[in-house]
């Protein structure tokens, strides 16, 4: 990507260092960083997987904290890219929200390290990157970006991009209301079905992933050859399918949560190929 002229958004708040270093009980943070990939691509709900983490492993335990210090950030390029990357999500999706004669409100990215608090509950590591429509904070541990490169070969700058906009795609999803439609269900149908509802909501998000990548390079151009190449390649190696064939060798589609190797990659083609929203209408399709 070309980014070394953009802007970097100021709505990041960096908390990286405030939970010191952190043990989930008596496991390691090799252990929980392998956690950390698997839950979130396996759409595990945050709340759910700190209340089973702190059940099965006991209570977390922290170290000293130790606030990072700018001039000696091992990741400070890495957070620059986030900034940039947010900076042109917010101003695309301001543009489109002001198409549909709506306001965008733009959320924050919080930044963190092991363990920290949210709306939703306490954000940990091992949730992977998640949003929490209930403060409208993306909340990301920066090792994932590294899991995912190491673990699932699926790395790169536009990769880590799609990631983030993958989230904001889930903002998008809470301003337009389809968040609380959605949320509404869980109690009235099986989980089952709500799975199948789960789907769509990721799809879409993929969806419009897709479609911010459409708009931002057509308002100004910051795609390299092969970027485009590098966000199908994550969403094919996180599909729902190929990550229980690669943990279990086997493959149970009544517990898909985010969709197919092949619907991640379609609906994010969708998004990116047509720039519409109301081609991200996965609600609407009978078939995904």
């Amino acid at each position: 990507m070309k980014l070394d002229d953009e802007r970097e958004s100021d709505n990041v708040e960096d908390r990286r260092g405030s939970g010191g270093g952190m043990r989930m009980g008596g496991l390691g943070v090799g252990t929980v960083v392998i956690a950390l990939v698997a839950s979130y691509f396996l759409g595990i709900d945050p709340s759910t997987l700190l209340n089973v983490a702190q059940q099965v492993q006991g209570p977390a335990t922290q170290g000293p904290s130790k606030p990072i210090d700018p001039a000696r950030d091992p990741d400070a390029a890495l957070k620059s890219e986030m900034r940039k990357v947010l900076a042109k999500t917010e101003d695309s999706w301001a543009q489109m929200f002001s198409q549909m004669g709506r306001q965008y409100q733009k959320p924050t990215l919080v930044l963190y390290t092991g363990r920290t608090s949210s709306a939703c509950g306490a954000g940990e590591a091992a949730m992977g990157p998640f949003y929490c429509p209930g403060d409208q904070k993306v909340y990301l541990d920066m090792v994932f970006f590294r899991e995912m490169e190491q673990r699932f070969k699926a790395g790169g700058d536009f990769a880590r991009a799609y990631v983030i906009a993958h989230e904001i795609g889930h903002h998008v999803q809470k301003l337009t209301g389809i968040t609380d439609k959605t949320d509404a269900m869980r109690d009235r149908i099986s989980k089952k079905d709500y799975n199948k509802i789960s789907v769509r909501v990721e799809l879409q998000a993929d969806c419009f992933a897709g479609a911010w990548a459409y708009h931002a390079n057509k308002a100004k151009p910051f795609l390299d050859p092969g970027d485009v190449d590098e966000a199908l390649k994550a969403a094919n190696a996180i599909g729902d399918d190929m990550l229980q064939k690669q943990a279990r060798g086997v493959v149970v589609p009544d517990s898909f949560t985010h969709g197919t190797s092949e619907q991640r990659v379609r609906w994010f083609k969708t998004g990116f190929e047509t720039g519409s929203l109301k081609a991200c209408d996965t609600f609407a399709v009978r078939d995904l």
